[in-house]
């Protein structure tokens, strides 16, 4: 698979040069999907969005997708046509913007989709995300058929949970092109 076909979802306000993200999109070429308002996210934007960018890839596609970009794939599979280009998914640490804290700054995101991805899907969770509850994270990946990958105590699964390229992800995504190219 090209680099160019890896896509980068970003989570609200964007990933910063030392989360695993951006490392990644760095040292591998994967693109990032960047958004228009990456402050104040509209759901109908985001997903527009992530539509133009996967008609323009030439090929498959792999979405890498963390906090918000999980809550956008989700929402995305439900109303594009596109998604039998999409060859797999690794969910990270999804957000919650059903959260009260998170309702008022991301209202066009409540409720979250919760119908099974028409493509395969992991999602790893924390047991300590301070944006998602761990019992919401497995709920979430029951409702999108996702496995299950419970990463311990690794807060947001972010720049700040220490994981520096983070290897063990970057494993799980090479499995999910593997399988596929085999």
């Amino acid at each position: 698979m090209k680099p160019d076909n890896v896509l980068i979802l970003p989570g609200w306000q964007n990933s910063g040069p030392d989360h695993w993200q951006s490392r990644w999109e760095a040292r591998y070429g994967y693109q990032r999907v960047d958004q228009h308002d990456w402050m104040t996210p509209k759901r109908g934007d985001w997903i527009a969005r992530l539509e133009d960018v996967i008609l323009a890839c030439d090929g498959p596609v792999v979405l890498v997708a963390h906090s918000l970009g999980c809550i956008l794939t989700a929402a995305w599979a439900e109303v594009s046509r596109s998604t039998h280009r999409v060859q797999g998914a690794l969910l990270v640490a999804p957000g919650d913007p059903e959260r009260e804290a998170l309702r008022g700054l991301l209202p066009s995101w409540s409720p979250i989709v919760r119908q099974r991805l028409p493509f395969p899907s992991t999602l790893v969770g924390s047991r300590n995300d301070p944006y998602c509850d761990f019992t919401k994270a497995h709920s979430l990946a029951d409702s999108w058929g996702a496995r299950f990958i419970d990463l311990g105590e690794r807060g947001h699964i972010n720049a700040e949970s220490g994981l520096g390229d983070w290897p063990e992800g970057l494993a799980e995504l090479n499995a999910m092109i593997d399988k596929k190219e085999d």
